[in-house]
């Protein structure tokens, strides 16, 4: 039986682009998806659900945020969005609508497939990760690590994979402050070292997700400066 391929989407109105990763990505074997415009990606996510989502932020019919926003509502594939150079705020408004990561024009193909390679890697369970076959309740919320479930109040929260592994992890270490830095490593790996804005903006979506008070958080706590802590018990 031959093994399905791992599909990549790569969304961008630039042909010459689109030839590029098309190519590199082929020759690693993945099978690759093309639009040229935001609505054609939004349509083809929907009919092929690709394994990753690589995805232009300015395209016409439908901007990138908009797809991304779109998809988010009902997928947890990953998401790279792709920004041009010097557009911090467009990096950060990908971020907080639920991209899994960003690459920022232009690239070179070792960025390329480093970034497609780790975001990947994030959406699978790591052996540690398969070995938990328990159940964690801390007040209203509860993790069943063996089914990637999570309860808030007994409604099921609906988690992008690097959130559930940012969680998971600190519910392995619940009480213990981590250092942003292990946080980091662990969730994103060591090519992410210093971009702390990518722990940050997951966190906050994280704790929209999950706290009655997001500005007063009880269960994902901040220790300024130092990293952050899932509470063993809810904090009032």
């Amino acid at each position: 039986m031959t093994k399905r391929k791992t599909t990549v989407l790569i969304a961008d109105d630039d042909l010459q682009l689109l030839d590029m990763v098309t190519l590199n990505l082929e020759l690693e074997d993945y099978g690759v998806l093309r639009a040229s415009d935001g609505r054609q990606a939004l349509e083809r996510i929907e009919r092929h659900h690709p394994d990753l989502v690589l995805l232009d932020v300015m395209m016409p019919r439908m901007s990138g945020f908009a797809v991304c926003h779109q998809v988010r509502a009902y997928s947890t594939v990953p998401i790279i969005i792709i920004t041009a150079r010097g557009q911090e705020q467009d990096k950060i408004r990908g971020l907080d609508l639920g991209a899994d990561d960003y690459l920022i024009k232009p690239f070179s193909v070792g960025e390329l497939l480093a970034r497609v390679r780790a975001v990947l890697r994030r959406a699978q369970l790591t052996e540690d990760e398969h070995a938990l076959h328990t159940t964690m309740t801390i007040g209203d919320l509860s993790i069943d690590f063996g089914q990637q479930l999570v309860l808030m109040a007994g409604r099921k929260v609906v988690l992008t994979p690097t959130e559930y592994r940012i969680l998971a992890y600190l519910a392995q270490l619940a009480g213990r402050i981590v250092p942003q830095k292990r946080l980091l490593e662990h969730v994103w790996g060591v090519m992410y070292e210093g971009e702390d804005h990518m722990l940050q903006v997951n966190i906050n979506r994280l704790r929209h997700k999950l706290e009655p008070d997001p500005a007063h958080p009880r269960y994902l706590l901040t220790e300024p400066g130092v990293g952050y802590l899932l509470a063993t018990q809810e904090a009032q």
